[in-house]
């Protein structure tokens, strides 16, 4: 089992009645879990660049749902290509 330290944490009176109320309400057992669920679900958002993990799978799917992908590198050599062309055709 992980080892525990306490801190004293500084709370706004809106954040101490936000955690009270969840408390109360027995969705957290104590203030203690609603901090560490709180620093759970920031660490996650941090570690996947701002969104939830529902978020990145969604837009997994909808990549998936859009239908069949490209190969980059040759979409981008025949870019290339074709600006090159044009700018050798019409130069300014």
């Amino acid at each position: 089992m992980s080892r525990i330290d306490k801190q004293p944490i500084e709370l706004s009176p809106e954040h101490l009645s936000l955690v009270e109320g969840v408390v109360e309400s027995g969705e957290f057992g104590s203030p203690s879990a609603v901090v560490q669920a709180a620093l759970e679900d920031w660490n996650e958002r941090r570690q996947n660049h701002g969104y939830t993990l529902s978020e990145l799978r969604a837009a997994i799917q909808d990549g998936i749902d859009s239908g069949s992908s490209r190969d980059g590198p040759a979409v981008m050599k025949r870019l290339a290509a074709k600006y090159q062309a044009m700018a050798v055709a019409d130069p300014e």
